[in-house]
């Protein structure tokens, strides 16, 4: 509480020199709290694969392994390989995040459907209609059986939809979000909280 209340100190009063100090003690600090992290997680897969034989935990060990490899011999001591990292990201991980977003795009759609055989309204039947529209929107906008016109028009629309309504709505979850991490900050530097106890 005393360094939550110090830092929160330096960084409302012009101290750069005492709020530089304690950022870096933070930042150094979830350095060795990320590594601590990995290697419990390797040591917990580890002991998992040779007491169980689970292949989920071979797997995640030989990624684990193969990301390491390659970030050290990207490095500029080594240097053995040139953007190893980039190259995994681009062809693994990039592609992971693009089926998943996908799957996600029908999962709302689903979603929708089941929200309204539950709860008929007009709630339900708005975000229904917003999700076939995003997704008839998309599919025509790549589409060359309409005229351009009806294409142009259907990405109008979308635009619009996209920076109006979502972008309202993006910010209206952010400034929530704010609020509520400043409530339990004070929650916790008051003492009202104890995370840390439990």
């Amino acid at each position: 509480m005393s360094f939550g209340v110090l830092t929160l100190v330096a960084l409302l009063l012009p101290i750069p020199p005492l709020s530089n100090l304690l950022l870096n003690w933070a930042s150094l600090l979830a350095a060795v709290a990320l590594i601590l992290g990995v290697l419990n997680l390797f040591a917990i897969h580890l002991n998992r694969l040779f007491s169980g034989r689970n292949l989920y935990s071979a797997v995640l060990i030989l990624s684990m392994l193969a990301v390491f490899t390659l970030a050290i011999t990207d490095s500029e001591t080594v240097n053995l390989t040139e953007n190893g990292l980039a190259t995994a990201f681009e062809w693994i991980q990039a592609p992971l995040e693009a089926a998943l977003a996908s799957l996600l795009a029908f999962f709302l759609l689903f979603s929708g459907f089941r929200l309204l055989q539950r709860r008929r309204n007009i709630w339900s039947l708005m975000f229904l209609l917003t999700v076939v529209f995003m997704l008839i929107s998309n599919a025509l906008m790549f589409s060359t059986l309409l005229p351009e016109q009806v294409t142009l028009w259907f990405g109008q629309i979308r635009d619009t939809i996209s920076d109006v309504v979502v972008i309202a709505g993006m910010r209206g979850i952010l400034i929530g979000v704010a609020l509520g991490t400043i409530t339990l900050s004070l929650r916790v530097l008051i003492g009202l909280d104890r995370p840390y106890s439990q």
